[in-house]
């Protein structure tokens, strides 16, 4: 049977290829870690989209030791990546029984934000939850039309007012969830880069109701990255993380991407875990990130 860890191996085998398979076909056979081979290991993990400080960061750990040799590069990458996950702390998604749970979902428009929000709706949805949807980003028609595709989909609810203020739209879907017993909300929010500062203020206008309104039931802030952006994606994460108090990370499109050394990247840049992934265009192809299951995807 094709099971999950088969998918994620295929899903993420151009990521391997380029962050693994390539250093080690390349590193392994030399005899000594001298400066060229450092410098060739460097670029090549630059190339793979880790990020020019951390790829510095490891290859540094190499100089000037004679304990590791080239022989060993694998294993030592692998325990290297495996330590980095392991510091952002717990990749499972919180959430309480009994209580209601708030989705604070945010990214930059094209990220599949919404078409995540659905995945995640229906995820939920499977597990008997009773799910709302509340459409923040209100003033792309698109959006909130793509935002109620999904939720029908899924089978979930959906607060929607085109053109409204989107924090009155997130007051809305908290007093019906109230009212009417749901067990989960999941906020869809505008994703404009260009405009920070307006960004900023509509980010900050829904935390705020959110806060006054249901400051316990504030479960996640997940920031959507699409994984094909590679450092794009870091440097998005980066304004995001100043609007919001991000909680943690989606993935989407890891399929197909070579660039997925992001998730590395991101655990070691912003100390933020990723907690799902998408693996294909499917429903079900949401995910929880499981960290040792991604390492073992990438190194076998």
């Amino acid at each position: 049977m094709f099971n999950f860890f088969d998918k994620l191996k295929n899903t993420v085998s151009k990521t391997a290829q380029a962050l693994v398979g390539n250093v080690v076909d390349t590193i392994s056979e030399e005899e000594e870690f001298s400066d060229f081979v450092l410098d060739d290991m460097e670029d090549l993990l630059i190339s793979a989209d880790l990020g020019v400080d951390y790829a510095s960061e490891l290859v540094d750990k190499l100089r000037g030791q004679d304990k590791i040799k080239p022989v060993q590069v694998k294993e030592f990458l692998q325990n290297e990546f495996m330590k980095i996950l392991e510091e952002t702390g717990n990749s499972a998604l919180e959430y309480k029984d009994g209580e209601l749970n708030i989705y604070f979902i945010t990214g930059v428009n094209g990220a599949g934000k919404t078409t995540l929000i659905g995945k995640l709706a229906y995820k939920f949805k499977q597990e008997g939850k009773k799910v709302l949807v509340a459409a923040g980003d209100t003033f792309r028609a698109a959006a909130e039309e793509q935002a109620d595709i999904w939720s029908k989909r899924s089978g979930a609810d959906i607060v929607r007012r085109d053109k409204a203020d989107p924090a009155s739209v997130v007051y809305e879907s908290i007093q019906k969830a109230r009212n009417e017993n749901y067990d989960v909300i999941l906020v869809d929010t505008a994703g404009r880069l260009q405009n920070k500062f307006n960004l900023m203020e509509e980010l900050s206008k829904i935390k705020t109701v959110i806060d006054k309104n249901a400051p316990e039931n504030l479960r996640e802030s997940i920031l959507v990255i699409d994984a094909n952006t590679g450092q794009n994606g870091l440097q998005q994460a980066k304004v995001f993380k100043e609007c919001v108090n991000l909680t943690s990370v989606a993935l989407t499109k890891l399929d197909g991407s070579a660039k997925g050394a992001i998730v590395l990247a991101i655990a070691k840049e912003l100390s933020l875990p990723v907690k799902l992934v998408g693996v294909g265009e499917k429903m079900e192809d949401l995910k929880d990130f499981d960290g040792k299951e991604f390492i073992r995807a990438l190194f076998e």
